[in-house]
């Protein structure tokens, strides 16, 4: 697709009667159990057919966490890997696919970096999220290319008092030191939400490896603390001018100091940045329309012991359109247009500094008493690598209220990074996208006051980009099968709160080089038991996290071990407005690997004082 028939579509749309279209951009509808990134549009919990969680601001502060990682480890699919202790470089894997296989939105806006591939999840901070939906599954018919695992989009805070200001300040483990403060705004018309936090700490000895020759792991040895700052700010607002017209923006920054073990570089200065905007018009009650506007900017400088080395800053600019119209009760059709634009500023010479994707797709819902039918399509082109199409189906089918099967079927796609392009020595300029195919089935329930679900999926990628030896190049040489089964529960009992789930994955690597071997650092097995409970002014729970054996290379020759970790907090708000907590993570000091050579968080402690009026 051209600019001009990029223009020209937009203009079609604009030219119609439109009004405030329901899209990804924004929480039109503040339930808990409403999610928008699965469809694009708002659709409770219960009625979307895609398998999905929701961690909410409560779920944040309940958990105490202190990473977005911390908030995702052992949730359905969910596979972490990280190179130390906080700040440092933290890898999510999703339903076994590859790390950057997972698409990532904050308010809407797509981030991540152009270069490497991966968005920055360590540097994302919690403080600034009012809630996080993650959706399982292909969603390139909607999303475009990283989408083969999933979505994961983080909304920035968000009051829903008339004058609520907050703050916190907290301390733990490693000289581990937090001081936040926010407020929030709510009037008739308009709303704002200021919030900003700084976080720092000593941290410990992230790489315990040995130098070259005969190196492991970060193949240098530097035995001392690897320190991590990161400062933040977010700003979150919105005017209904109407019954008709509403805009919103938003505005995140964090930025910061990280320091890590490393042979060639061993600290870097970073900035993660993510504005946007959005205006929703609505004509009549079954056309609607919601225009965004965002920027993600992705920056790093490294150094060496102090010593400037590498600068590698990338920016992505976005737009949307996305028109929503009501064919009747219970019928929805969406349809839009998307456009990006990858701009690549460094000091290292690549070929092309620059790229611009634009994308249109549809998408139909309908209900039909007890079936449920999605479709979607979508047709991606890319300056550098031409036209892609992607779709997707899913049908659900209501046994009872409180009984559903669902199926779906979905192609998704991820376009190759500058990196893999345009590296000088390394890049292949002729590579094609990674494609996916999956297929899965699903069964969910209620029965006696218990939530429930089974979900199977098999994805199968191919065209998986790796060096390739005969052309000491990357190339798509690879190919892998991911199959993995889920299951989630979830009750009330004796004022006791329960929720868990369970998953088995077996993602092998198919290519030729690795035929039958496990794909490295996903683990085979996890699972995950949250249980909580309030007694007046007192709260206590517990988290326990389990997870089994995994490989560190393709060869699968050094294999980590499983372990198991049992986190415990407590609260006691002793007077209206003010809360202290208190968490201990991994109680019983487990040593354990995620990425082999790197130490994870032994016993922890953290003590928090937090302040909400309002």
């Amino acid at each position: 697709m051209n600019r001009n028939v990029l223009c020209a579509t937009i203009v079609a749309l604009l030219s119609l009667p439109v009004s405030g279209a329901v899209a990804a951009s924004a929480e039109d509808v503040p339930l808990d159990d409403v999610v928008v990134t699965a469809t694009r549009t708002s659709v409770t919990v219960d009625d979307t057919l895609a398998s999905v969680n929701v961690i909410t601001r409560d779920d944040i502060e309940r958990l105490q966490a202190q990473s977005v990682a911390e908030l995702l480890r052992g949730l359905p699919g969910v596979s972490i890997s990280a190179n130390g202790g906080a700040g440092k470089q933290t890898s999510l894997f999703l339903r076994g696919t590859e790390s950057d296989h997972v698409l990532f939105l904050v308010d809407g806006i797509k981030i991540g970096s152009a270069t490497s591939g991966g968005a920055a999840l360590q540097d994302i901070p919690v403080d600034q999220i009012e809630r996080i939906e993650l959706v399982r599954g292909p969603r390139s018919s909607l999303y475009g290319s990283e989408a083969i695992g999933g979505v994961i989009q983080i909304f920035t805070r968000r009051g829903r008092q008339p004058f609520a200001p907050e703050f916190s300040v907290g301390y733990g483990t490693d000289n581990t030191r937090k001081v936040t403060a926010g407020v929030a705004l709510n009037g008739d018309r308009g709303w704002l939400s200021a919030n900003g936090a700084y976080n720092d700490t000593d941290g410990f000895n992230a790489c315990y490896g040995k130098p070259s020759p005969g190196g492991a792991g970060c193949f240098t040895y530097e035995p001392d603390d690897d320190p991590y700052r990161n400062v933040s700010a977010s700003l979150r607002g919105g005017f209904k001018f109407s019954d008709a017209v509403e805009a919103d923006a938003s505005f995140l920054r964090a930025e910061g100091h990280n320091y890590y073990d490393g042979s060639f570089v061993n600290e870097s200065k970073y900035v993660q940045q993510v504005a946007g905007g959005s205006l929703k018009i609505r004509a009549s009650d079954s056309i609607n329309l919601n225009l965004t506007l965002g920027r993600a900017d992705d920056k790093s400088d490294s150094y060496a012991n102090g010593v400037y080395m590498s600068r590698f800053n990338t920016q992505r600019d976005n737009a949307s359109l996305q028109g929503d119209f009501a064919l009747a009760q219970s019928q929805l059709v969406s349809v839009g247009v998307d456009h990006q634009n990858d701009d690549v500023d460094s000091d290292t010479a690549y070929v092309e500094d620059s790229r611009v994707v634009n994308g249109v797709f549809a998408q139909y819902q309908g209900r039909f008493g007890a079936n449920h039918v999605d479709l979607s399509a979508r047709r991606d082109d890319n300056s550098q690598y031409g036209n892609h199409t992607t779709g997707g189906a899913a049908w659900g089918y209501d046994f009872t209220p409180d009984l559903r099967f669902t199926a779906s079927y979905g192609t998704a796609f991820k376009a190759p990074t500058f990196n893999e392009l345009y590296y000088p020595g390394y890049g292949n300029a002729n590579l094609q996208p990674e494609d996916s195919r999956s297929v899965e089935i699903g069964l969910d329930g209620r029965a006696g006051g218990v939530r429930w679900g089974v979900h199977a999926y098999e994805t199968r990628v191919d065209d998986l980009i790796a060096f390739d030896a005969s052309t000491f190049a990357p190339g798509n040489v690879d190919k892998a099968r991911l199959r993995g089964l889920e299951g989630t529960f979830g009750f009330d009992v004796a004022e006791w709160k329960v929720d868990g789930s369970v998953t088995a994955l077996d993602p092998k690597n198919d290519s030729p080089a690795f035929d039958g071997k496990i794909l490295p650092r996903r683990a085979r097995a996890t699972a995950r038991v949250d249980v909580d409970r309030r007694f007046g002014d007192f709260a206590f729970g517990a988290t326990g996290y389990a997870a089994g054996k995994r490989w560190d290379d393709l060869s699968n020759t050094r294999r980590l071990g499983g372990y198991a970790t049992l986190d415990l907090r407590a609260e006691y708000a002793f007077a209206p407005s003010w809360i202290v907590q208190a968490k201990v993570e991994n109680v019983a000091d487990r040593d354990y690997e995620t990425a082999a050579w790197y130490a994870q968080p032994g016993r922890t402690y953290f003590v928090t004082l937090r302040y909400r009026g309002g």
